[in-house]
């Protein structure tokens, strides 16, 4: 019999299918190239999650996978990979989600998220976190939870004023620049740091500021208590609400994909923190690890 394990930080968020279709040829709209086509384990809060269990550490995963075969070959998959799926919702109605990605050697050409499932399950899966398997709301889960922004805005909100997460250390990660808005009412939350992009940052901000470190200044004025920006491989910016804004510069690689290579910045810096490593030391480890991802120097 399989001994159970306990979580020691929950990723809340979408757990799919990723399909990824990856060329070593720069392309552009209407390309047709050969290439290669993969299948795996994926979805921000997945992302997350492998990335921590490489680091050493055991997540509980909060998600909506369907009883289809997709999602029993998916539960699986995260099984041998030493997560926690005790915890996830599993729904009758609702398929297995998925993401489609193409890749070439000048980036991310184009992507298409049906997180539909996650989006309708809403707050079911949040119910181990109320039901006293995980907590209560007079008793929260008092660790870590990566949180990403593929849930509603509704239930973004919901979980912005909720008592189940006000004792946690919250993590919140936009599932992409199209949903970044979605993330509005956690941008002051106390406990709540926030992991975005560029892009994704002007977004939050409603400003177009060119580089990361004038991004993280302006969410920082908006209220935002904690925020890291990235910019690709131009510097990054760490900003704490009266601490200041602290920069630093991501090795250079060659990129061979993209996808993830956020997701594995978060779980890295998180795990750096943990280990109770400075702010600079933090985001030069988390520059590191995800410049490693991007060049492929480990597994996906």
């Amino acid at each position: 019999m399989k001994r159970a394990m306990t979580p020691d930080i929950l990723c809340i968020g979408s757990v799919l299918w990723d399909i990824i279709g990856r060329s070593p040829t720069a392309m552009r709209l209407g390309s047709d190239v050969p290439g290669r086509i993969t299948r795996l384990p994926g979805g921000v809060a997945m992302n997350i999650a492998m990335t921590l269990r490489r680091f050493g550490m055991t997540p509980g995963l909060l998600s909506a996978i369907g009883r289809d075969a997709e999602g029993d070959a998916l539960i699986a998959a995260c099984d041998r990979l030493g997560l926690v799926t005790a915890h996830v919702y599993r729904s009758d109605d609702l398929p297995t989600d998925r993401y489609m990605a193409i890749e070439g050697a000048n980036g991310l050409i184009a992507a298409i998220a049906d997180a539909h499932s996650l989006e309708a399950a809403g707050d079911k899966i949040l119910r181990p976190l109320a039901d006293g398997r995980l907590g209560t709301a007079a008793s929260a889960w008092p660790g870590p939870i990566a949180l990403d922004g593929n849930l509603t805005e509704g239930l973004l909100a919901d979980i912005a004023v909720s008592p189940l997460f006000a004792r946690a250390d919250l993590r919140v990660a936009p599932a992409s620049p199209g949903k970044a808005g979605r993330l509005l009412p956690l941008l002051t939350h106390p406990s709540a740091t926030l992991y975005v992009n560029l892009e994704e940052a002007n977004i939050l901000a409603r400003a177009e500021h060119s580089d990361a470190p004038m991004a993280a200044e302006a969410l920082l004025a908006r209220g935002a208590g904690r925020v890291l920006v990235t910019d690709g491989g131009r510097p990054a910016a760490e900003g704490r609400h009266g601490a200041g804004v602290i920069e630093g510069q991501p090795p250079q690689v060659l990129v061979t994909r993209v996808t993830g290579a956020g997701d594995t910045f978060m779980a890295a810096h998180l795990v750096a923190e943990r280990r109770g490593v400075s702010r600079q030391a933090a985001l030069d480890e988390a520059l590191r690890a995800a410049a490693t991802y991007v060049s492929g120097d480990i597994s996906a």
